[in-house]
């Protein structure tokens, strides 16, 4: 450790560790999201052509997948802790991200039932565990010099996750279905690892922060940190209805897809491509709601954090709402081009710059200044619950005789309906915090 810095230098300059860092991050997205795109189609399709297993249901197939989802979520909260209390970031980011790769290497060589749990929970524990340190440690680098490029960095650091998980989700799609199931999980392996050599790589370039031990214990149990924290997970539960739903964009989405007209401008996506949709467009839409949009909206309400999450949740069941209709479209043997999908895809990606990203702000900026990574893995962990909420439905949906009981448009207005029952819900809820000057300032 005498060889590490042990806090960030004082230089007007970038740090010389945030370039390790932003590709670090832009490998493992496309790692993590190239993987995630292929999952439902390679159990509903491939698992019967490798190995003679019998491939999964659709429903069981949703309903493993947003399992999954929910575990690298929920641990999150695990990582935060052996961060700030034991190792430290650099050093559980490394760790974990060796059983990241295992876990990619298992699905590129096993294509197995059991090889697709193993491997899929050494994800769920790298992926999850890293979460809430590599941001944080982003941040940890400035010092008080040339703390006016922390914007800047994580700009950059933001558009090297979508720009990665964009061309991840065309190439891996596009390798299952026209090479082989072991590349196509094994590119994301391969990507991962590089991620991980490029992180090793910039070690003494970084400022390791050393844990804050016992004491992030000590401020956990501060009753006035743990009133602040319920306050941020009750809203926070409101927001895992959200990603009951954003997250189905990797499994019912995609297999409505497979009914679709995929042809556009005389080019066929394939179904799980057409998830590509969702990155580029928040690289394209976040500039212009924060420039334009969210100043013309300022005019007509006042834009504060709970706002921005009741349009959000009116935005999310407008969208389900639109891939309702297609689906009872499909179902009465119409032939609907994607065009009409991705009109959604614009809808929920809208959703999420309002959700998501103000929740990123409301827990970083009201978050007990000693828990930042905590209260940020409380925020993933609604992602768990909305995800494990969908899981347990996809399962219960299928009979032991294999029938569905939720099935074509039903299933997706189950979830529009439920969707604008949360967003009725959160008006009242929404009123009482916009005037909580402890929690969130108007």
């Amino acid at each position: 450790m005498n060889k590490y810095l042990n806090k960030p230098l004082k230089t007007k300059t970038a740090p010389k560790g945030i370039p390790y860092i932003i590709s670090n991050e832009a490998a493992e997205r496309f790692s993590f999201y190239g993987m995630k795109a292929i999952l439902v189609i390679y159990m509903t399709q491939y698992l019967y052509l490798t190995t003679g297993e019998t491939n999964l249901s659709e429903e069981s197939a949703k309903g493993y997948f947003h399992l999954f989802t929910s575990a690298v979520y929920f641990f999150p909260i695990f990582g935060a802790l052996l961060s700030d209390v034991f190792f430290g970031k650099y050093k559980t980011i490394i760790s974990l991200s060796l059983v990241y790769c295992l876990g990619h290497f298992v699905l590129a060589i096993d294509q197995t039932k059991i090889g697709l749990a193993l491997g899929l929970t050494f994800i769920a524990i790298g992926s999850g565990g890293i979460k809430p340190c590599v941001s944080a440690h982003l941040g940890d680098q400035f010092s008080k010099s040339n703390s006016s490029l922390i914007s800047k960095a994580y700009s950059w650091f933001y558009i090297s996750i979508n720009l990665g998980a964009f061309l991840s989700m065309l190439l891996t799609p596009y390798v299952l279905k026209n090479y082989s199931p072991s590349l196509a999980f094994g590119i994301p392996g391969f990507f991962m690892l590089l991620a991980t050599i490029l992180f090793w790589l910039g070690r003494f370039k970084f400022a390791h922060i050393k844990p804050s031990g016992k004491k992030v214990l000590d401020e956990i149990y501060k009753k006035k940190n743990i009133r602040m924290l319920l306050k941020l997970f009750t809203i926070f539960m409101f927001v895992s209805f959200f990603w009951c739903l954003f997250d189905q964009t990797g499994s019912s989405w995609i297999l409505q897809a497979e009914k679709m007209d995929r042809e556009i401008f005389g080019v066929e996506l394939l179904s799980a491509q057409v998830l590509s949709a969702n990155p580029i467009m928040i690289l394209i839409f976040t500039p212009i709601f924060f420039k334009y949009l969210y100043p013309f909206l300022n005019n007509y309400l006042e834009l504060n954090a709970m706002n921005k999450l009741k349009i959000g949740f009116f935005l999310t069941f407008l969208s389900f709402l639109l891939i309702t209709i297609i689906q009872y479209s499909i179902d009465v043997g119409q032939n609907i081009n994607i065009i009409w999908q991705l009109l959604a895809y614009a809808i929920l990606t809208s959703a999420e710059i309002f959700i998501s990203i103000t929740c990123l702000e409301i827990s970083y900026t009201y978050a007990p200044k000693k828990l930042k990574s905590i209260t940020v893995s409380i925020f993933l962990l609604s992602i768990s619950i909305g995800n494990l909420y969908t899981s347990v439905l996809n399962f219960y949906n299928e009979k032991t005789d294999g029938t569905v009981i939720l099935q074509g448009g039903d299933y997706f207005l189950f979830f529009t309906i439920m969707m604008l029952i949360v967003a009725i819900l959160f008006i009242p809820f929404a009123r009482k915090f916009k005037n909580d000057r402890v929690l969130l300032q108007n």
